[in-house]
């Protein structure tokens, strides 16, 4: 079973530039994740043969958003962040608004496992949202994990918005206290990990020059001058069914390109 997670940077305009269809046929994934859509459901006609589709799109036009696209029905789908005590983690009120309501999560629940696709909050150029971020929505999140779990194995993927270590970008020196690599973000991402979450990358891949991201500025693809920030994650009891875990830097359509886990069935 082959999974695959993109952070689309813009669903209609990867669609709309001939590169979707063609993603699809390479990789032939049996299930989909996207991030940053930036559409509701309506203003795209995906023609993806064989996939259902599922969104959890933002209310702000243009904006974040996930979707699910998988060749086998869940058992069920659903969207945001369903924490049992959610009154914890009121997250309204910053200057970006409520992450709630920016489809950042969805989740479709299969007969032997959770899959959730997340687009992490960015902690901003300015830090302006890693106070959010660090206190708030990391610890939600592995909240909301640890919640699925309790029932059953959980996956997730997606656009995690942080360089766990020092291997995970080009530039580490320079970039340390900078969003996406402050000792805050790197801890949430940590706390998966004690968690007993496994970056399945790195099951198979280890050392520096794996990328996902790349700035549009400078040529910095082309030069593999990036950041590892797009995932997938497994419960610990799952990890002895990974068969794969690959980056996948050819597919061009966005700042970021596809990761893939492979599982045993």
């Amino acid at each position: 079973m082959r999974l695959v997670s993109w952070n689309v940077n813009g669903i209609r305009a990867v669609a709309n530039k001939g590169l979707l269809v063609p993603f699809v046929e390479e990789l032939q994934p049996d299930v989909i994740c996207l991030q940053e859509t930036k559409a509701q459901q309506h203003q795209i006609e995906v023609q993806l043969d064989g996939y259902e589709e599922y969104w959890n799109s933002a209310e702000k036009k243009g904006y974040s958003g996930t979707a699910i696209f998988s060749k086998t029905t869940p058992l069920s789908v659903t969207s945001g962040l369903l924490l049992k005590d959610i009154k914890k983690f009121t997250m309204n009120g910053d200057a970006f608004g409520d992450p709630h309501s920016e489809g950042r999560v969805l989740t479709a629940e299969y007969p032997d496992f959770f899959l959730v696709t997340v687009y992490t909050p960015n902690a901003k150029g300015d830090l302006g949202r890693l106070s959010l971020r660090h206190t708030l929505w990391d610890p939600a999140f592995l909240l909301y994990l640890q919640q699925l779990e309790a029932t059953k194995p959980v996956i997730f993927c997606g656009d995690l918005n942080v360089a766990h270590t020092p291997d995970d970008l080009a530039n580490p020196k320079t970039n340390v206290g900078k969003a996406g690599y402050t000792s805050e973000e790197r801890d949430g991402f940590q706390n998966f990990v004690d968690a007993g979450f496994v970056d399945t990358f790195r099951i198979f891949h280890q050392g520096n020059g794996h990328y996902t991201w790349w700035s549009n500025f400078s040529n910095a693809r082309s030069r593999n001058v990036g950041w590892r920030i797009d995932y997938f994650l497994v419960s610990n009891s799952l990890s002895n069914r990974v068969e794969a875990a690959d980056i996948h830097a050819n597919v061009m359509g966005s700042d970021h390109c596809p990761v893939s886990l492979t599982l045993r069935t």
